[in-house]
């Protein structure tokens, strides 16, 4: 099938891109390649929202974009896509209105839903690179596997409270996310950025940092970060460089592969069906219900301080979850046990931690607090 034909640029964009232009490394040729490249990020986060903002800006001519959520308030402290009129609308809709504002000339492909087993080859096939904003296990696997089998280069990036990483995965030219990382983390070992934090200035640098890489490679200029892996450190700033190597071994890229099509990525990542505890979780509805009744659970409350502070269920204990294990003597073994935190992780490990002391009857509410106060009580203050 022939390439598409593409327009020239306008006047109006060699005036745009005037200063990308007069660099050797873009010029005209450059420039034209940007027009037709096809972009898909993945998230319209932290990371999503500069790397949008920077690829619309040097005139990518296709830019899609695969989100479901919408923006919260505690978005706005980094992603900076959005802004406050836009609390509670779609973020594909925040995000759309903010780039044909920045460059009428990009096109933008919203894909309103969560990249899947099912859809994600599909999805990434139409694209010529991937940024993966995503901040979950579960979707960093399903990315990478799903470029793999497409043949796609995928520009990885990840962040954590003052800590950034990128790379550029390729196989055969390098490795791929699985060589980097075999298995995943067990489940609630690694805080996601709502339970550990993160510094609102830090996605900004890590996101400018992949729609870079993306850039160079659509123009083919510079040398792609692929076998390397860059590492920074706000704190000290400081960029330290890792070297990377392909793993013969990797089930996806390796010689010889057992990852052919994509998987169940929630069970691999022990968060599905696969991954289950015995003792089921309780919800929100369970736990109304339970409140209800003669004998209702003990709330153990495993967030922070600031966290408590911004509302808490009524008769809760607050018990962080670092100090756990030494106030233990505080919690009476016979009483049921609902543990409690901001998005059910922690609270998880608090049940584990309250089932390997001996306490027989220890759930978790799914969804910890957040899911509470969209189902219960929507006057609570959610972060």
């Amino acid at each position: 099938m022939p390439e598409p034909v593409v327009p020239d640029l306008t006047n109006a964009e060699l005036i745009r891109y005037s200063r990308h232009l007069v660099l050797p490394e873009i010029a005209l040729q450059g420039q034209r390649k940007l027009r037709q490249a096809r972009v898909l990020l993945v998230g319209a986060g932290g990371l999503g929202s500069p790397a949008a903002l920077y690829l619309a800006a040097a005139g990518v001519g296709v830019l899609g974009l695969v989100e479901f959520d919408r923006v919260d308030l505690s978005n706005l402290q980094r992603q900076i896509l959005h802004g406050t009129a836009a609390v509670g609308h779609p973020k594909l809709e925040s995000a759309a209105a903010r780039i044909a504002d920045l460059n009428p000339h990009v096109v933008l492909e919203p894909i309103d839903g969560r990249l899947t087993a099912a859809n994600a080859r599909e999805i990434i096939r139409g694209f010529d690179i991937v940024l993966d904003g995503s901040d979950n296990f579960p979707t960093r696997y399903l990315v990478n596997d799903a470029c793999v089998l497409e043949g796609k280069p995928l520009v990885y990036g990840s962040i954590f409270r003052w800590e950034g990483q990128v790379s550029v995965f390729h196989p055969p030219e390098g490795p791929c996310y699985r060589c980097l990382f075999a298995d995943p983390p067990p489940p609630g070992l690694v805080p996601n950025c709502a339970e550990g934090g993160v510094v609102g200035v830090l996605p900004g640098i890590v996101g400018s940092l992949q729609a870079l890489e993306a850039i160079k490679w659509i123009v083919g200029a510079g040398t792609p970060l692929i076998g390397r892996l860059l590492r920074f450190d706000a704190l000290k700033l400081e960029f330290r460089e890792l070297a990377l190597s392909r793993d013969p071994a990797c089930p996806v890229c390796g010689d010889h592969p057992t990852v052919t099509a994509l998987i169940d990525y929630e069970a691999f990542c022990g968060l599905g069906p696969a991954g289950m505890d015995a003792a089921p979780d309780i919800t929100s509805a369970e736990l109304c219900t339970a409140l209800a009744g003669e004998a209702p659970p003990l709330l153990v409350d495993v967030r922070e301080d600031w966290e408590w502070a911004l509302g808490h269920l009524d008769g809760s204990l607050h018990l962080p979850l670092g100090e756990l294990p030494g106030r233990m003597n505080e919690l009476d073994t016979r009483r049921d046990i609902v543990t409690i935190c901001h998005r059910g992780v922690r609270s998880l490990r608090a049940r584990d931690l309250l089932q390997g002391a001996g306490f027989a009857h220890v759930r978790s509410l799914s969804g910890g607090i957040d899911a509470w106060a969209e189902e219960i009580e929507p006057g609570m203050a959610r972060y």
